[in-house]
Formats: C-alpha cells, structure tokens, sequence
C-alpha cells in the first residue's frame, strides 16, 4: 500500500496545480490521472488567457480573478503563455450600448482598456471584417495547456511529489467517516492510503465522488474548437456581444483557433458530435475574419467544462456560473475530502491556492502558498518543456501544433 499525505485526482490544470502549490508546501503528494495529463478538459480548451474583460460586465468578481492571475502567469509561465493582447470586435449588427457597458466595467475593475476605429483595427489585423465598426483592446493571451500542465507537474516532482498517468482510480474505501484507502487500477494496480484525498477531476469530479458516497452537482457542456490554416493573426478576436456561439478566435503561430459552442451533456465520456456546431463556428468566426471561411481545417475537437451548479439553481449553458468552488467533504461526512470544481484554465493556479490551504488547515500545516512568486521550471525554453510534455504523455489538441516536433 502506498502511503502519502494527500492523494490528487485528476492530472489537468488544477490537480497539477494543487500537487506543484502542496509539494512547495512541504507534503508529500501522489497524483493520479487515468491517461495522460491534460486528457481531459484542460487539454481540449480554446487556450484563451482571460483578461477578464469577457466577464466584466457580468461577473465582477470573476473578472478582477482573471485579470490578477493573468499578470501572475505571464510572470511565471514563459513560453507556457503568450502575451498577444484581445481585442472585443464590435460588428455593424451589434449593440453599441454593449460596447460602452463593457468598456466601463473593464475601467472600474482595473482592466486595461483602448478603444480603436476600425481603420487603425485593420492595421493590426488585415483581414478582418468590414462590418468591424470599432474595437476595444484588452490584454488577452493564449495558454499552451500542455506545456502550462507539465510544467506545474515537473515542478511538483522536483519538490517530491509522485505524478501517475495511466491510473484511473477504481474505488475509495471508507471507514469512520475517512478515506482509508484509494485504488488505482492501469499502470499502477495498487491502493494507496492518504490522509487528504483532493478531487480534482474536472467534469468527471461527480463520477469519482460517488465512489466516496458524495454528491458533487456536475452541470457539464459542450464546446467545440476548430483549428484552422490561418498565418498573422496577432490579437485574439473576441466578438463584442453577450456570449454566444462562435465568438472566440485564438491565435497560434501558424493557425488560428474557432471556438466555441455551449451545449448541456450527460456524460463528459459519451456525447453527440453534432454537424450543426461545426457550421455555426465557422459561420459566426468568419463574421470576425472572413478568411477564415477558405481556410484549410487542420483538426477540430469538442471539450466538456466542469461546470458546477448545486441543484437547487435553475440555470442552464452559458448561464451556469464560471467561477469556481472547493467543497470542504467535512460537512458531508467524509473528513478527509475536499473537491475543486468549476472555473476556468486562466484561474487554476488560484483554484490550487484555495484547495492547498483548505489541506494545509485540515492537516496542521503551517506553510505559505509560492506558486504566484516561483516561476514554472524550464519557463524560457520551449524545447525543454515539450520534453516534459513528452514525459508525462501530456500532449492535447489544443496545442498539438505548437508541439509538433516534439520527441
């Protein structure tokens, strides 16, 4: 049996996160995730780095988050992150009244904002629409996820962590109101006994809660990407209207990123792959960058955010909230648990605070976060990071053309 001090499930952002802020914290950390890091939902996002400014005028509060962690990662993450600046595009058919509403939400909440007309717009980005009346500048960016996930777990193992791919966990033993025992099936097949057990399985968290006997109210959707042959594109584009399907356009070197749709699943593991989101993206990104609409598709894949909401709120897609929540288990009977769940991949080094220093109450430990100080190992050698890609068989679409000569 394997002994550890905390036990993190789920190999994406923020479990790489909570087991690189525990192992600088001093505890002995194993983490399991059942295929590679990023396989989940981190690995299979847009990679948008929120300034915050699409949450502005609507969730305050997650926006002053984004904007904070923002200007950590692009301290600490190197090539992990790239500093491409947004800017919110308002076409001829959109609301005006947004527009300004947007702005003045961005100024009060200190996120830096310019506003430019559409001819100083085109010279910055050439192609883009000729319906684009006007555009508000903000300090967007793009996450590498794989490189972003590796690099936290590289670090956690360099402090003493124990990070396991190929480990699906297959059953948690309880006994007076503790986890005992957790275990792991794949290329571990062993069971390994924490004192904390942290859930950090994204849109699967409700999945590996029921093996405790909790509940965790998982409200998962859809969304599809698509990446596109599309060389130039400096700033992400982001359309200047209360979100909606097909609004997001990320940059990469040699590529560009359409995203994305909202659409409520049952299961993360089995959900339709409708046509129809395919001809929405590109129809409404092409009204952001025609060009688009002739590009030559690279690949196109769907990922499943781990929305939480308790079942008491009736809301439903892109009206679940965003932000995130670390359910202390204690109050459902189960002492030894925590779960993390919601939130976004600018934010997960704040989730993996959160969760970090509710473990570090629970188990008497007197130790201050570092993450937001220490940089990511290997930040200004993009090669090195593709080896730690490598290592931990991390490597998801979202990124697969950045990487796409690694070993």
């Amino acid at each position: 049996m394997r002994q550890t001090d905390v036990l993190v499930v789920g190999g994406g952002a923020t479990g790489a996160g909570v087991a690189r802020d525990l192992a600088l914290r001093g505890l002995d950390v194993t983490l399991v995730e059942r295929g590679g890091l990023s396989a989940g939902t981190t690995g299979r996002t847009h990679g948008l780095l929120h300034s915050g400014a699409r949450y502005a005028e609507s969730d305050r509060a997650g926006a002053v988050e984004c904007i904070e962690e923002t200007r950590i990662l692009k301290q600490i993450a190197g090539a992990c992150v790239r500093d491409t600046g947004g800017f919110f595009v308002q076409l001829a058919e959109d609301d005006p009244a947004y527009f300004a509403e947007k702005r003045a939400a961005c100024e009060d909440l200190g996120i830096p904002t310019e506003v430019v007309d559409s001819a100083a717009a085109r010279e910055d980005v050439p192609g883009l629409a000729e319906a684009a009346e006007r555009v508000l500048r903000v300090p967007d960016g793009v996450i590498y996820p794989s490189r972003l996930v590796a690099a936290n777990a590289e670090d956690a193992r360099r402090h003493g962590a124990t990070i396991l791919t190929g480990a699906p966990v297959q059953r948690i033993d309880i006994e007076g109101g503790q986890i005992t025992g957790v275990a792991v099936g794949g290329n571990v097949d062993e069971t390994v006994a924490p004192e904390y057990v942290v859930n950090a399985a994204g849109a699967w968290a409700g999945s590996v809660a029921r093996m405790a006997g909790l509940t965790v109210e998982m409200r998962p959707t859809k969304g599809l990407m698509i990446a596109v042959e599309y060389e130039g594109l400096g700033p992400v584009l982001n359309r200047c209207r209360p979100p909606a399907d097909g609004d997001i356009i990320v940059p990469h070197e040699s590529e560009v990123v359409l995203g994305t749709t909202s659409v409520p699943v049952d299961d993360p593991d089995d959900f339709r792959r409708d046509e129809w989101e395919i001809e929405t993206v590109f129809d409404e990104c092409a009204k952001l960058l025609p060009g688009v609409t002739d590009a030559d598709p690279r690949r196109s894949w769907w990922g499943v955010r781990p929305l939480y909401e308790p079942a008491e709120a009736d809301r439903e897609g892109r009206g679940i909230s965003r932000g995130y929540v670390c359910l202390d288990h204690a109050t459902d009977g189960v002492e030894n648990a925590a779960s993390i769940v919601g939130g976004k991949l600018t934010t997960y080094r704040a989730m993996a605070e959160v969760t970090a220093d509710l473990v570090c109450d629970r188990l008497a430990v007197d130790a201050e976060c570092r993450t937001a100080d220490e940089r990511l190992p290997a930040a200004d050698d993009p090669a090195r990071l593709d080896e730690f890609v490598a290592t931990f068989d991390g490597q998801g679409p979202a990124d697969e053309d950045v990487g796409a000569e690694r070993p």
